[in-house]
């Protein structure tokens, strides 16, 4: 397989107007398309760099063949059949694969297991591109535990077998065999479907009129992991039908609601990692290396699932975006706010959840624009649209942004301007401004340090008797820290989505336990603001350094009306609770809510 000629380069470019078109939506199947081409194409460079560079040193082959012989095999691959080749090319794990791999080379490590086993995985890939070509051939692979991998197509297993081991696979006039010293195992004419010894990649089909959905569930490859190989962990049959049946239902709902990005995303997005329900969670992510995967927990319904395919495909189209312009200038300290994120953000991550949410806000959007579950719907869009409009407006001020950045967000903004304005349903509007309040007040006491000296002089204050505090305890310039200051807890807006979506009860009649929450926190979202306020302050009695407390007794106290204990506790928790820490040594230590209604009276409302 020769690599691209230097005398004739084949560059990729996508036209400005392309590239608008991807920022606000608009994109189409082609754009899609040359995106996976120029990964191709990238992968294609990436593998013979590895291999050429790993053949200079004796000894990195292990026990397997020359790396020289797997640029061979596909050579010869891609000379029968060059659709076999780009079918492995395109492979998200190959990426992934190529990005560890060159890292450990690079960096003279092995990583997780030796780096002849994942040097050797390019053996691995030439023999599966070897068996979609109908060739005849013999290689040597890797096998892990036992378990011996041929990307894209299953894993052959000989349990009983050492940690790091190799084994053997041929062809011949069709038929396909891998095998150790003791085991023989014939692979099934149709690869993806189990047999003896042989666990195939499922793959889940949807249909919905002209939109045709197919989707790899794979459980299996090793790089399918986010930062380094992974185990293979089996779906069951049960979970693998309710995939099928949540997949469906995600695929009836994009192409319902956004038809267009139902058109293009079945390009962009070719395999899921499924891993196991995280309640209340809708956890997924995905990685620039593997351009076309996502890994997604099992989600509640169609509509996480379908949030969930959005938000990655989003990322998936800005990674591989990324791969041909430079959006932003190289920074990688973590010091933005992002509500989707209990951590401070790089200008990378901001970015990229911005697009991602963008692509969530549209969806909730749609399906509340057609009277799609109205409440649930109704939230959602109105908190994503608020939440990823105030990270946008922070990014478009960042220095390190390039010319093609701001153009980038400026696309966005086109689109998700406009939406700030459209109107929801009062309750929607309350419930999501009070989950933006809580999740920015919970990041502030966590992650940000009030300056000591300011700390010391409202101290001093008050132990003096002064009825106001002697300076605004205003600090809008404080460096976040990515260590917190205590734990997190997501229990009240798991609470208030748990009534926006009409979430049935348990057989007992009792709505399902959200982790963490307290009986204060079930007060709040319940409406009981008195109530909640007394249990925040019997809370904070016991543990008054406990974050969601003090944030709870905030929002229960602005929910009442007008107060300055509860500025105080949205707008500078982590300043209440520095100066509530250096009074608790003094004979009559005030109270939060004592001192957090002194510090509020110069908080404005």
């Amino acid at each position: 397989m020769q690599p691209p000629a230097e005398a004739r380069p084949a560059f990729h470019r996508l036209s400005w107007r392309d590239f608008d078109a991807l920022a606000r939506l608009d994109g189409d199947e082609d754009m899609a398309r040359r995106l996976r081409r120029a990964e191709r194409s990238r992968r294609k460079l990436l593998i013979h760099a590895l291999l050429t560079e790993a053949t200079k040193t004796p000894g990195h082959s292990g026990p397997l063949p020359p790396l020289d012989s797997a640029w061979e095999l596909l050579a010869r691959a891609e000379a029968r059949a060059p659709r076999a080749v780009n079918r492995m090319l395109t492979n998200p794990y190959t990426g992934s694969w190529a990005g560890y791999t060159t890292r450990l080379l690079r960096n003279g490590i092995d990583g997780v297991g030796p780096l002849w086993m994942h040097l050797g995985h390019a053996h691995a890939i030439a023999a599966a591109a070897a068996i979609r070509a109908e060739l005849d051939f013999e290689t040597a692979i890797p096998a892990w535990h036992g378990n011996a991998m041929l990307p894209s197509l299953g894993m052959a297993r000989f349990p009983g077998t050492a940690a790091f081991s190799s084994a053997i696979v041929r062809g011949e006039n069709g038929r396909y065999f891998v095998s150790n010293a003791e085991t023989t195992i014939r692979l099934p004419s149709a690869p993806d479907t189990d047999a003896p010894g042989w666990w195939g990649i499922r793959r889940v089909r949807s249909r919905v009129g002209a939109h045709r959905f197919t989707l790899w569930l794979d459980d299996l490859d090793p790089y399918r992991g986010l930062y380094e190989p992974v185990p293979p962990e089996r779906l069951p049959g049960k979970e693998l039908a309710d995939w099928q049946r949540l997949i469906d239902e995600a695929c009836r709902l994009i192409a319902a609601h956004l038809p267009g990005l139902a058109r293009i995303m079945p390009v962009g997005l070719a395999s899921l990692v499924p891993k196991p329900q995280v309640l209340f969670r809708n956890p997924s992510a995905s990685t620039g290396e593997a351009f076309g995967s996502a890994v997604v927990g099992l989600p509640a319904d169609g509509a996480s699932l379908a949030e969930s395919l959005i938000h990655e495909f989003q990322h998936i189209v800005l990674g591989g975006l990324l791969h041909l312009v430079e959006l932003y200038e190289p920074d990688p300290g973590e010091r933005i706010y992002v509500t989707w994120r209990d951590d401070p953000r790089p200008v990378s991550g901001a970015l990229q959840g911005v697009y991602a949410f963008f692509g969530v806000t549209a969806f909730w959007r749609a399906l509340g624009r057609a009277g799609q579950s109205p409440r649930r719907s109704a939230f959602e869009f109105a908190f994503w649209r608020e939440q990823t409009w105030r990270t946008l407006r922070v990014l478009r001020g960042d220095p390190t942004l390039t010319d093609a950045g701001r153009r980038f967000l400026d696309d966005i903004a086109e689109r998700l301007g406009p939406w700030q304005d459209e109107p929801v349903a009062a309750e929607a509007g309350a419930l999501a401004a009070a989950a933006g309040r809580d999740h920015l007040a919970g990041w502030r006491v966590r992650h940000l340090r009030p300056d000591p000296s300011v700390v010391t002089e409202l101290a001093a204050a008050w132990l003096s008797g002064r009825p106001r505090p002697p300076i605004t305890p205003e600090s809008p310039d404080l460096p976040p820290t990515p260590v917190p200051d205590g734990a997190w807890s997501h229990a009240r807006t798991d609470l208030i989505r748990l009534a926006v979506s009409g979430t049935p009860l348990s057989h007992d009649g009792r709505p399902p336990t959200v982790p963490g929450a307290t009986a204060a926190d079930l007060a709040y979202t319940a409406g009981d603001f008195l109530e909640a306020v007394q249990g925040y302050r019997r809370e904070l009695a016991v543990a008054p350094d406990r974050p969601n407390s003090l944030v709870g007794l905030g929002l229960a106290l602005a929910a009442r009306g007008p107060h300055p204990a509860a500025r105080a506790l949205l707008h500078c928790p982590e300043l209440v609770r520095a100066v509530h820490r250096s009074l608790r040594a003094v004979p009559r230590p005030p109270t939060v809510e004592q001192l957090a209604a002194w510090i509020g009276q110069l908080v404005p409302g």
